[in-house]
Protein backbone atom coordinates (compact mmCIF):
# COMPACT_ATOMS: atom_id res chain seq x y z
CA UNK A 1 0.00 0.00 0.00
CA UNK A 2 1.04 3.34 -0.57
CA UNK A 3 2.01 5.68 2.31
CA UNK A 4 0.78 8.52 0.78
CA UNK A 5 -3.09 6.87 -0.26
CA UNK A 6 -5.01 4.01 0.45
CA UNK A 7 -7.11 2.49 -2.68
CA UNK A 8 -10.02 0.47 -1.83
CA UNK A 9 -12.82 1.61 -4.51
CA UNK A 10 -13.44 5.02 -2.77
CA UNK A 11 -11.72 8.47 -2.95
CA UNK A 12 -8.00 7.96 -1.96
CA UNK A 13 -7.84 9.06 1.57
CA UNK A 14 -4.00 10.80 2.20
CA UNK A 15 -2.82 8.92 5.30
CA UNK A 16 0.26 10.93 6.39
CA UNK A 17 -0.60 14.29 7.98
CA UNK A 18 0.50 15.34 11.64
CA UNK A 19 0.62 11.24 12.98
CA UNK A 20 -0.38 12.29 16.15
CA UNK A 21 -3.83 13.52 15.40
CA UNK A 22 -5.07 9.86 13.81
CA UNK A 23 -2.89 8.46 16.66
CA UNK A 24 -5.56 10.35 18.70
CA UNK A 25 -8.67 8.96 17.30
CA UNK A 26 -7.58 5.46 16.73
CA UNK A 27 -5.75 4.44 19.98
CA UNK A 28 -7.19 3.34 23.34
CA UNK A 29 -8.15 5.95 26.27
CA UNK A 30 -5.24 4.09 28.17
CA UNK A 31 -2.61 5.10 25.82
CA UNK A 32 -1.11 8.35 27.38
CA UNK A 33 -0.78 10.28 23.76
CA UNK A 34 -4.77 10.18 23.59
CA UNK A 35 -5.12 12.64 27.18
CA UNK A 36 -4.79 15.39 24.21
CA UNK A 37 -7.59 16.97 22.37
CA UNK A 38 -8.99 14.79 19.29
CA UNK A 39 -9.98 16.05 15.86
CA UNK A 40 -13.12 15.38 14.07
CA UNK A 41 -11.72 12.82 11.48
CA UNK A 42 -14.03 11.11 8.83
CA UNK A 43 -12.81 7.73 7.70
CA UNK A 44 -14.44 6.08 4.86
CA UNK A 45 -15.69 2.82 5.99
CA UNK A 46 -15.58 0.32 2.10
CA UNK A 47 -18.16 -1.97 1.77
CA UNK A 48 -16.19 -5.14 1.32
CA UNK A 49 -14.78 -4.47 5.48
CA UNK A 50 -15.73 -7.58 7.26
CA UNK A 51 -18.94 -6.43 9.36
CA UNK A 52 -20.63 -7.96 12.23
CA UNK A 53 -24.62 -9.25 11.74
CA UNK A 54 -25.60 -5.44 13.06
CA UNK A 55 -24.04 -4.35 10.09
CA UNK A 56 -20.68 -2.71 11.87
CA UNK A 57 -17.21 -2.81 10.51
CA UNK A 58 -15.38 -5.89 12.23
CA UNK A 59 -12.63 -3.56 13.34
CA UNK A 60 -10.79 -6.30 14.79
CA UNK A 61 -10.53 -8.24 11.13
CA UNK A 62 -6.34 -7.69 10.26
CA UNK A 63 -7.89 -6.65 6.52
CA UNK A 64 -9.13 -3.60 7.80
CA UNK A 65 -7.52 0.07 6.70
CA UNK A 66 -7.74 1.12 10.84
CA UNK A 67 -5.51 -1.85 11.55
CA UNK A 68 -2.90 -1.36 9.25
CA UNK A 69 -3.19 2.84 10.36
CA UNK A 70 -3.05 1.81 13.86
CA UNK A 71 -0.15 -0.57 13.48
CA UNK A 72 1.91 2.27 11.39
CA UNK A 73 0.97 4.67 13.90
CA UNK A 74 1.93 2.49 16.92
CA UNK A 75 5.21 1.49 15.46
CA UNK A 76 6.13 4.94 14.62
CA UNK A 77 5.89 5.99 18.20
CA UNK A 78 7.92 3.43 19.81
CA UNK A 79 10.56 4.44 17.20
CA UNK A 80 9.84 8.11 18.47
CA UNK A 81 10.09 7.19 21.93
CA UNK A 82 13.79 5.55 21.57
CA UNK A 83 11.24 1.92 22.69
CA UNK A 84 12.41 0.69 19.44
CA UNK A 85 16.36 1.92 18.75
CA UNK A 86 18.07 3.04 15.79
CA UNK A 87 19.76 -0.01 14.15
CA UNK A 88 17.55 -2.88 16.21
CA UNK A 89 16.50 -5.25 13.36
CA UNK A 90 12.44 -5.13 13.17
CA UNK A 91 9.90 -8.66 12.52
CA UNK A 92 6.57 -9.02 11.82
CA UNK A 93 6.30 -11.68 14.37
CA UNK A 94 7.75 -9.51 17.06
CA UNK A 95 5.80 -6.55 16.84
CA UNK A 96 2.24 -7.93 16.09
CA UNK A 97 2.64 -9.83 19.82
CA UNK A 98 4.12 -6.61 21.22
CA UNK A 99 0.75 -4.40 19.74
CA UNK A 100 -1.87 -7.25 20.01
CA UNK A 101 -2.13 -7.53 16.12
CA UNK A 102 -2.27 -9.74 13.98
CA UNK A 103 1.01 -9.93 11.25
CA UNK A 104 -1.11 -8.44 8.58
CA UNK A 105 -1.31 -5.04 9.48
CA UNK A 106 2.28 -4.96 10.63
CA UNK A 107 3.27 -6.34 7.27
CA UNK A 108 1.10 -3.49 5.35
CA UNK A 109 2.78 -0.66 7.93
CA UNK A 110 6.47 -1.79 7.64
CA UNK A 111 7.04 -0.42 3.57
CA UNK A 112 4.83 2.39 4.71
CA UNK A 113 6.88 3.31 7.58
CA UNK A 114 10.37 2.66 5.30
CA UNK A 115 8.98 5.40 3.18
CA UNK A 116 8.42 7.83 5.75
CA UNK A 117 12.13 7.13 6.73
CA UNK A 118 11.77 5.62 10.06
CA UNK A 119 13.11 2.19 8.64
CA UNK A 120 16.04 1.37 6.46
CA UNK A 121 15.23 -2.15 4.39
CA UNK A 122 17.48 -4.93 5.37
CA UNK A 123 18.32 -8.16 3.83
CA UNK A 124 15.59 -8.80 0.93
CA UNK A 125 12.56 -8.29 2.96
CA UNK A 126 13.76 -6.83 6.39
CA UNK A 127 14.39 -3.80 8.30
CA UNK A 128 15.80 -2.08 10.68
CA UNK A 129 15.53 1.43 12.78
CA UNK A 130 16.87 4.17 10.86
CA UNK A 131 19.61 5.54 12.59
CA UNK A 132 18.90 9.69 12.85
CA UNK A 133 22.40 11.64 13.74
CA UNK A 134 22.21 14.59 16.02
CA UNK A 135 23.03 16.69 13.46
CA UNK A 136 20.30 15.73 11.38
CA UNK A 137 17.89 15.84 14.27
CA UNK A 138 19.19 19.44 14.86
CA UNK A 139 18.14 20.07 10.95
CA UNK A 140 14.78 18.74 11.64
CA UNK A 141 14.08 21.24 14.39
CA UNK A 142 15.21 24.36 13.12
CA UNK A 143 13.06 23.23 9.71
CA UNK A 144 10.36 22.99 12.12
CA UNK A 145 10.52 26.28 13.94
CA UNK A 146 11.02 28.01 10.68
CA UNK A 147 8.17 26.53 9.39
CA UNK A 148 5.76 27.26 12.32
CA UNK A 149 7.41 30.78 12.32
CA UNK A 150 5.61 31.03 8.69
CA UNK A 151 2.86 29.61 9.87
CA UNK A 152 2.75 32.25 13.03
CA UNK A 153 3.50 35.60 10.75
CA UNK A 154 0.53 33.83 8.39
CA UNK A 155 -1.97 34.04 11.79
CA UNK A 156 -0.40 37.19 13.14
CA UNK A 157 -1.29 38.52 9.74
CA UNK A 158 -5.05 37.66 9.83
CA UNK A 159 -5.27 38.22 13.52
CA UNK A 160 -7.06 36.08 15.88
CA UNK A 161 -10.66 35.12 16.62
CA UNK A 162 -12.02 35.02 19.66
CA UNK A 163 -12.30 31.58 19.97
CA UNK A 164 -8.56 31.07 18.91
CA UNK A 165 -7.25 33.45 21.26
CA UNK A 166 -9.34 31.40 24.01
CA UNK A 167 -7.81 27.95 22.67
CA UNK A 168 -4.66 29.46 23.19
CA UNK A 169 -5.02 31.09 26.53
CA UNK A 170 -6.53 27.49 27.61
CA UNK A 171 -2.78 26.26 26.60
CA UNK A 172 -1.27 28.62 28.50
CA UNK A 173 -3.60 28.14 31.26
CA UNK A 174 -2.98 24.73 31.64
CA UNK A 175 0.65 24.95 31.05
CA UNK A 176 0.63 27.33 34.40
CA UNK A 177 -1.12 24.60 36.09
CA UNK A 178 1.28 22.23 35.63
CA UNK A 179 4.22 24.25 36.04
CA UNK A 180 3.09 25.82 39.37
CA UNK A 181 2.59 22.16 41.23
CA UNK A 182 4.67 20.83 44.40
CA UNK A 183 5.57 17.64 42.83
CA UNK A 184 7.13 17.56 39.53
CA UNK A 185 7.80 14.60 37.72
CA UNK A 186 7.19 11.99 34.93
CA UNK A 187 3.88 12.79 34.48
CA UNK A 188 3.65 16.24 35.00
CA UNK A 189 6.51 16.28 32.06
CA UNK A 190 3.79 14.26 29.97
CA UNK A 191 1.10 16.41 30.91
CA UNK A 192 2.87 19.91 29.49
CA UNK A 193 4.14 17.85 26.40
CA UNK A 194 0.81 17.05 25.06
CA UNK A 195 -0.31 20.54 25.96
CA UNK A 196 3.04 21.63 24.02
CA UNK A 197 2.01 19.18 21.38
CA UNK A 198 -1.76 21.16 21.03
CA UNK A 199 -0.31 24.49 21.28
CA UNK A 200 2.09 24.03 18.48
CA UNK A 201 -0.56 22.74 16.26
CA UNK A 202 -2.87 25.42 17.17
CA UNK A 203 -0.46 27.62 15.12
CA UNK A 204 -0.52 25.61 12.18
CA UNK A 205 -4.42 24.69 12.42
CA UNK A 206 -5.15 28.62 12.40
CA UNK A 207 -2.75 29.24 9.65
CA UNK A 208 -4.71 27.10 7.51
CA UNK A 209 -2.09 26.61 5.14
CA UNK A 210 -1.60 22.54 4.73
CA UNK A 211 1.76 22.86 2.66
CA UNK A 212 3.18 24.08 5.87
CA UNK A 213 1.40 20.96 8.02
CA UNK A 214 2.81 18.55 5.79
CA UNK A 215 6.38 19.23 5.54
CA UNK A 216 6.38 19.75 9.21
CA UNK A 217 4.98 16.20 9.56
CA UNK A 218 8.21 15.45 7.66
CA UNK A 219 9.77 16.86 10.09
CA UNK A 220 7.62 15.12 12.95
CA UNK A 221 9.52 11.73 12.01
CA UNK A 222 13.01 12.72 13.21
CA UNK A 223 13.32 11.51 17.17
CA UNK A 224 12.92 14.26 19.85
CA UNK A 225 11.81 16.41 17.30
CA UNK A 226 7.82 16.20 17.90
CA UNK A 227 6.70 18.95 20.66
CA UNK A 228 4.66 15.82 22.18
CA UNK A 229 8.00 14.43 23.12
CA UNK A 230 10.00 16.38 26.65
CA UNK A 231 13.58 15.35 26.36
CA UNK A 232 16.30 16.47 28.10
CA UNK A 233 19.84 15.66 28.00
CA UNK A 234 20.16 16.42 31.79
CA UNK A 235 17.92 14.07 34.20
CA UNK A 236 17.78 16.73 36.97
CA UNK A 237 14.17 17.53 37.69
CA UNK A 238 14.86 21.22 39.09
CA UNK A 239 16.57 21.91 35.56
CA UNK A 240 13.74 20.38 33.71
CA UNK A 241 11.12 22.63 35.77
CA UNK A 242 13.54 25.29 34.59
CA UNK A 243 13.70 25.17 31.44
CA UNK A 244 10.07 24.06 30.56
CA UNK A 245 9.23 27.44 32.76
CA UNK A 246 11.41 29.62 30.29
CA UNK A 247 9.69 27.68 27.17
CA UNK A 248 6.06 28.60 28.33
CA UNK A 249 7.06 32.34 28.89
CA UNK A 250 7.91 32.18 25.13
CA UNK A 251 4.09 30.53 24.52
CA UNK A 252 2.67 33.55 26.46
CA UNK A 253 5.40 35.85 24.28
CA UNK A 254 4.17 34.28 21.49
CA UNK A 255 0.24 34.67 22.08
CA UNK A 256 0.55 37.95 23.33
CA UNK A 257 2.74 38.72 19.69
CA UNK A 258 -0.19 36.79 17.80
CA UNK A 259 -3.20 38.94 19.87
CA UNK A 260 -1.01 41.96 18.75
CA UNK A 261 -0.72 41.12 15.41
CA UNK A 262 2.98 41.59 15.75
CA UNK A 263 4.41 39.33 12.41
CA UNK A 264 8.16 39.85 12.76
CA UNK A 265 8.34 39.40 16.49
CA UNK A 266 6.16 36.26 16.39
CA UNK A 267 8.47 34.52 13.94
CA UNK A 268 11.56 35.68 15.75
CA UNK A 269 9.86 34.13 18.75
CA UNK A 270 8.91 30.50 16.95
CA UNK A 271 12.63 30.33 15.86
CA UNK A 272 14.11 31.36 19.25
CA UNK A 273 11.77 29.26 20.82
CA UNK A 274 13.46 25.98 19.15
CA UNK A 275 16.91 27.15 20.77
CA UNK A 276 15.07 26.01 24.12
CA UNK A 277 14.45 22.73 22.73
CA UNK A 278 17.97 22.42 21.59
CA UNK A 279 19.20 23.50 24.95
CA UNK A 280 17.43 21.64 27.42
CA UNK A 281 18.45 18.24 24.87
CA UNK A 282 22.33 19.73 24.75
CA UNK A 283 22.16 19.58 20.63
Amino acid sequence: MNAQTADYGIPKIKLNPVHVNYYRQFCSPSDPITHARPKSLQFAVPQEIPRSPEGRPNLTDSTSPKQHLLASLKIRELILRGQLPAGERVTEAALAELLGLSRTPVRQALPALAQDGLLVPVGKRGYAVRLFTPDETHIALETRATLEGMAARIVAEKGLTTAQLEAFQHCLAEGDEILGRVEFGKEEEHAYGVMNQRFHELILEVAQKPLLNDLVARCLVVPFVSPLLVAFGDPDITLMREDLSYAHRQHHYIVEALRNRETTRVEMLLREHAATQRHSMSL
